[in-house]
C-alpha cells in the first residue's frame, strides 16, 4: 500500500545552477575572463583543456553557456511556474571584479544581479547565493596562482563584502564556497582553487604531487569563509551563512575489517575534514596524522585557528548524486564512474548511462550521518540525473519524455522524507541544473539534468529556445502538494 510523505510547511523547494555553466555573455558589460572561460570543450572520453589565453577556432562552451544572461526573465518565470520557493545560483566574480584586483566593482555586473534578484522576488522566490562556484578572475590566477597564495583571501573578502552589502536586504541565505572539499581531490586544483599545476593543460588533472598545494589552498579558503561568515553575522544578524560539500556516501565492498576501516578513513577525509572546520570551527582530530602521513607542512597560524572558531556556519548544504564503494582487499574489483570520485562497482545498485551509480537510500543514510555529526539545518542543494534527453513533438508541443529522471528524483525525494521522519532537520532541496546547462566536467550539453530543455548542441549551435520536459509538471505537482507518494 502506498504511503504519502508530507514535508515541513516552510520547506524550500527549488533548483540550482552556477553562473559559469549558465549565463554565457562571457565578455559583455565589462565582465573579465574567469578560469572557466579558458576551458575548451570535451566529452566523456576527451578531457577539457586549460588554455592560457583564448585560442582562435577553439570551442569554449562556457562562453555562451545557455545564454541565461539574456533569458533570465523567461527562465525565472518558468521557475515560478514550477512553484519554486528558492533558487540557488552563483554570482560570477569576474562580472563584479573583472581582473580581481580592481578597487571598485563593475557597476554593470552588479546591475545584472540587481535585476535577477528583483525578478526572483517578484515571484516570491527566495535567493540562495553561492559566493564562489568554481570560478575566479583569471587575473588572480595569473597574478599569484589564485588560492595557492594567502593574498587571495583579501580579494575574496572584497568581492564577498561587495555583493553582501548590495543584496543583503533581499538575500538571506549565502554559501561561501561550492563543494569546497573538491580541493581535497587532485582535479580540484584548477576547478576549485583556480591554480595552475606547472604547464599542465589537462583540466581533470590527477597529479597527486599537488597535495601540499591543494591542502594549503583549502586552508586559505577555510580562512576566507570564516572571515566573511564572522563579518556577515555582525553586519546583518538576519543573514544565514552556509557551507557546501560534495558529499560522498562511502560503503566498504566487503565486511572485511580492513575494508570497513578504509571506508571510515575515506569518509573522514572526503566528508568530515572540511565539514568539521566549517561547522565546528576546528580541524578534526585525525587531521594531524593525515598531514604527517602525506608530509604536509601547512601555513597555519594561531590567529588562523582563532578565526576558524569565529566563522562557524549556520547551516550545512551538500551535493548528492551517488554513493561510492571502496576496498583494499579485492584487487580485481571493477572500477566505477562518478562525479569526480573513484570507487568500485556496487553490485546492489543500478547505474546511469554515464556509469554513475543510483542509490537513493544512500541519501537518507548520508543525511542521518551528517545530522548526527553536526545537528544544524541541512539542505540538499545538488541532486539529479544526467541523461541524453531527446526532444520530441507531442500534441503540437515539444517536450522530453524523461520518465527516467522522474523515477530518479522521486526515489531520492522519498528517502529525504524518510530522513526527516528519522528526525533530520532538512529544510530545503534544490536539484541540480533545474534548466539544462553546460557540464562542468566535460563541457557537454548532451548530459542534461534540467526540468527545462534548452535547444543547444555540444558544438554550440541551436536556437536556445526553452521547452518544458515531462519532469517539469511532475516536479510542479510535488511542490504544490508539498508531499510525495512512495
Amino acid at each position: 500500500m502506498s504511503k504519502t510523505y508530507s514535508f515541513p510547511k516552510d520547506f524550500l523547494w527549488g533548483g540550482a545552477t552556477a553562473a559559469n555553466q549558465l549565463e554565457g555573455a562571457y565578455n559583455e558589460d565589462g565582465k573579465g575572463l574567469s578560469t572557466m572561460d579558458l576551458l575548451t570543450g570535451g566529452d566523456h572520453q576527451t578531457p577539457r583543456r586549460i588554455t592560457r589565453q583564448i585560442e582562435d577556432d577553439t570551442l569554449y562552451p562556457n562562453h555562451m553557456a545557455v545564454d541565461h544572461y539574456h533569458h533570465y526573465k523567461e527562465d525565472v518565470k518558468l521557475f515560478a511556474e514550477m512553484g519554486f520557493k528558492t533558487y540557488r545560483f552563483s554570482i560570477a566574480w569576474s562580472r563584479i571584479y573583472p581582473n580581481g584586483l580592481e578597487n571598485e566593482p563593475n557597476e554593470k555586473g552588479l546591475e545584472f544581479y540587481d535585476n535577477l534578484i528583483a525578478e526572483l522576488k517578484k515571484y516570491h522566490i527566495e535567493p540562495l547565493v553561492t559566493i564562489s562556484h568554481f570560478e575566479n578572475p583569471i587575473g588572480l590566477t595569473q597574478e599569484f596562482n589564485a588560492w595557492a597564495s594567502r593574498k587571495m583571501i583579501p580579494q575574496y573578502i572584497k568581492f564577498a563584502k561587495t555583493i553582501i552589502e548590495r543584496y543583503h536586504k533581499d538575500v538571506k541565505y549565502w554559501l561561501t564556497f561550492n563543494e569546497i572539499n573538491m580541493l581535497a581531490k587532485p582535479l580540484g586544483a584548477y576547478m576549485g582553487g583556480g591554480m595552475y599545476l606547472g604547464d599542465s593543460e589537462i583540466f581533470n588533472n590527477t597529479d597527486e604531487d599537488s597535495t601540499q598545494l591543494r591542502y594549503q589552498a583549502l586552508h586559505y579558503q577555510f580562512l576566507a569563509s570564516a572571515e566573511i561568515v564572522d563579518w556577515a553575522h555582525h553586519y546583518d544578524s538576519s543573514l544565514k551563512m552556509g557551507c557546501m560539500m560534495a558529499y560522498r556516501m562511502i560503503y566498504p565492498l566487503t565486511s572485511h575489517p580492513d575494508d570497513v576501516r578504509y571506508a571510515q578513513y575515506m569518509t573522514e577525509i572526503n566528508n568530515f575534514y572540511c565539514g568539521d572546520v566549517q561547522v565546528k570551527g576546528k580541524y578534526p582530530y585525525f587531521a594531524q596524522k593525515f598531514w604527517n602521513d602525506h608530509n604536509l607542512k601547512l601555513d597555519i597560524t594561531d590567529d588562523d585557528l582563532k578565526l576558524l572558531q569565529k566563522g562557524k556556519v549556520d547551516f550545512y548544504t551538500f551535493s548528492y548524486y551517488q554513493s561510492s564503494t571502496v576496498t583494499v582487499t579485492q584487487d580485481d574489483a571493477e572500477k566505477a564512474a562518478g562525479n569526480f570520485f573513484n570507487g568500485v562497482k556496487n553490485p546492489y545498485v543500478e547505474r546511469s548511462a554515464w556509469g554513475w551509480e543510483i542509490d537513493p537510500v544512500g541519501l537518507r543514510t548520508a543525511l542521518n550521518q551528517i545530522y548526527e555529526r553536526y545537528e544544524i539545518p541541512l539542505m540538499v542543494v545538488e541532486n539529479g540525473l544526467g541523461a541524453a534527453d531527446q526532444l520530441v513533438e507531442k500534441d503540437g508541443q515539444y517536450t522530453v519524455e524523461d520518465d527516467y529522471r522522474i523515477d530518479y528524483l522521486h526515489d531520492h525525494i522519498v528517502e529525504m522524507a524518510k530522513a526527516i521522519d528519522d528526525g533530520v532537520n532538512l529544510v530545503g532541496y534544490t536539484p541540480w541544473g533545474c534548466i539544462d546547462l553546460v557540464s562542468a566536467s566535460t563541457g557537454e550539453m548532451t548530459k542534461r539534468y534540467g526540468f527545462i530543455y534548452v535547444d543547444k548542441n555540444d558544438d554550440g549551435t541551436g536556437t536556445y529556445n526553452r521547452y518544458k520536459k515531462k519532469s517539469f509538471n511532475w516536479y510542479k505537482n510535488v511542490i504544490a502538494n508539498n508531499a510525495i507518494d512512495d
